[in-house]
């Protein structure tokens, strides 16, 4: 299973959406050039990269910026997306050295447009089904449609689409947890290695399980800019390199909690009288 750091660009800076919401944005130190160097560093692979900007109304507004990144790190496979809704738009991305162009909403727009492009590019497209309580969001994740998000990947299959990104627009930026059901229904559906699981990743544990649910990759995002996730010990899980697995992990976590929360309240019993005895009656 592959592994996929984010870079959500919004006026060339590197940010992160709660939910999917323009209203929630967490603006992150740097330029786009520097994350990806920080993220090859760790032994990145691979870069999802995703112009706000664009998503939202269609225009390239970071194409230079994505362009710098494709040219300073030629030894990284990039997938981008956003706004990408004709040919032009297209052939330019995978000219600047894209590996993968992303199509969003055009493939709920236009799927003749997807058809197309799968047919002169093959492998090099993806599609992206956005869901938010299990039906595709579109512009941006700003517009609800009432397409449900199984049947859009299945119809997507049928076409000779190769990967699809799903993300559950409601865990995304969250760090509550990936809705990790989703892709185990997908995977029912035959259709796990063709899926890279994206929205909410929070834990190792979930990199573990996701790779034996058997998607192809996993797109890492606000857990890697907040420390909750090492990078390089996700491409390990994910290569099967560590000998770790989902519930091993989740033992880890669960005694890394227990410890937490008695260190938590020794320290509590501890320090509470005392600060309450020497401070409370003092001050009366």
């Amino acid at each position: 299973m592959e592994i996929f750091p984010a870079i959500d660009l919004r006026g060339g800076r590197v940010v992160r959406l709660t939910e999917g919401d323009y209203g929630r944005m967490k603006v992150y130190g740097g330029m786009p050039v520097e994350a990806a160097m920080r993220f090859r560093e760790s032994g990145a692979r691979n870069l999802h990269i995703i112009d706000l900007d664009g998503a939202k109304d269609g225009q390239a507004a970071n194409f230079d910026a994505i362009a710098r990144v494709c040219a300073a790190q030629p030894g990284l496979f990039v997938e981008v997306g956003g706004g990408i809704r004709d040919d032009a738009r297209v052939e330019r991305y995978i000219g600047a050295g894209a590996g993968r162009v992303i199509i969003g909403t055009a493939a709920v727009k236009n799927f003749q447009f997807v058809e197309k492009m799968v047919s002169r590019h093959g492998d090099r497209i993806a599609v992206s089904v956005d869901a938010r309580d299990g039906m595709v969001a579109v512009e941006g994740w700003t517009q609800a449609t009432k397409i449900e998000a199984y049947e859009l990947c299945a119809r997507l299959r049928g076409a000779g689409v190769h990967t699809i990104i799903y993300t559950d627009i409601a865990r995304d930026g969250t760090l509550r947890g990936a809705n990790l059901d989703a892709y185990r229904e997908l995977a029912s559906m035959g259709m796990a290695a063709n899926v890279v699981a994206a929205g909410g990743i929070t834990e190792i544990r979930e990199v573990a399980e996701l790779r034996r649910i058997g998607v192809s990759g996993a797109v890492l995002g606000k857990a890697l800019y907040e420390g909750r996730i090492d990078l390089a010990r996700a491409i390990a899980v994910a290569d099967g390199l560590t000998g770790e697995s989902a519930d091993g992990l989740a033992n880890e976590n669960a005694d890394g909690l227990a410890n937490e929360n008695a260190d938590g309240l020794a320290n509590e019993n501890a320090d509470g009288p005392a600060g309450e005895n020497a401070d409370g009656p003092a001050g009366d």
